[in-house]
This record gives C-alpha cells, structure tokens and sequence, in this order.
C-alpha cells in the first residue's frame, strides 16, 4: 500500500505560506505557514499532522488487538502530543493518552495490550523519537 501527500511553499520561511493536498482530498490545499507551525497561525503544520497519523495508527492497532482477544471496544480516544524543540531542529517525542472503555476487561490485560499496540503500530515503528503511554481504562 501506497499513499501521497503534496506540499506547495512559496516565499520565504517567515513570510511564505504552503498548502498540504493529500490523495484523499481530506486535506486539499490547505494552508500552512510559519506562524502555523510556530505560533498561532490559521492552518496545519507538520507536527499536528504526525500527532494525528500516531493517534489513528496507535488507536485502530488498539482495536485490532482487543477485537482479535474477544473484546468489543465502546470507545477509545487518543490524544497524541508532538514535541518540536526548535533550538534542536527535530522532534523529541509523542505523548500518547488514552482513555478506554472496554467491558469485561481487567485493568492488567488492557495495559498489555494497549503496549502491544503502541509497540506494534506501523506509526510508532517509523518514529525515531521518544513514545511515552498513559493508558486508562474507564469504568
């Protein structure tokens, strides 16, 4: 499987802007810029877009492991957090929150496999930074 994104940037870094198109047309020409991605702009950035890429991929491998065990997931939310650090120039780290609702499950089983997931996700494999979990089961 195959998938693609365009990026378009014209101008300089602070004065520019871009627009991101991905295959899906989910995203079509939309607008980023340097005060999106380090200020308060209007638009994306690329950390945003990894924060979403790592909570989809880490949530769908989620339920595809507690399905496969016979559980039947109510809901899961993630929340993924990317950090930039700007005087380093790269991405230190995604900071995964989850809270889940999941009958029948013990508290041990559900952090088993919420490690699983967050070891076995596609997303979390390409990252070469720190992942860190905090994984709650609601009751």
């Amino acid at each position: 499987m195959r998938r693609n994104a365009t990026a378009v940037w014209n101008g300089t870094i602070k004065e520019g802007k871009g627009h991101l198109t991905t295959q899906s047309t989910t995203l079509n020409q939309t607008q980023y810029s340097f005060n999106s991605r380090f200020a308060d702009g209007v638009g994306t950035n690329p950390e945003e877009l990894l924060a979403a890429a790592h909570a989809g991929c880490f949530t769908m491998k989620l339920d595809a492991e507690l399905s496969q065990a016979g559980y039947n997931p109510e809901e899961l939310k993630t929340t993924s957090v990317i950090t930039l650090d700007p005087n380093a120039g790269k991405i230190t780290k995604s900071e995964l929150t989850l809270t889940a609702r999941v009958p029948g499950i013990t508290e041990e089983e559900f952090q088993k496999f919420a490690k699983i997931a967050e070891e076995g996700c596609p997303v979390s494999a390409a990252f070469n930074f720190e992942i860190t979990l905090n994984a709650t089961l609601e009751q």
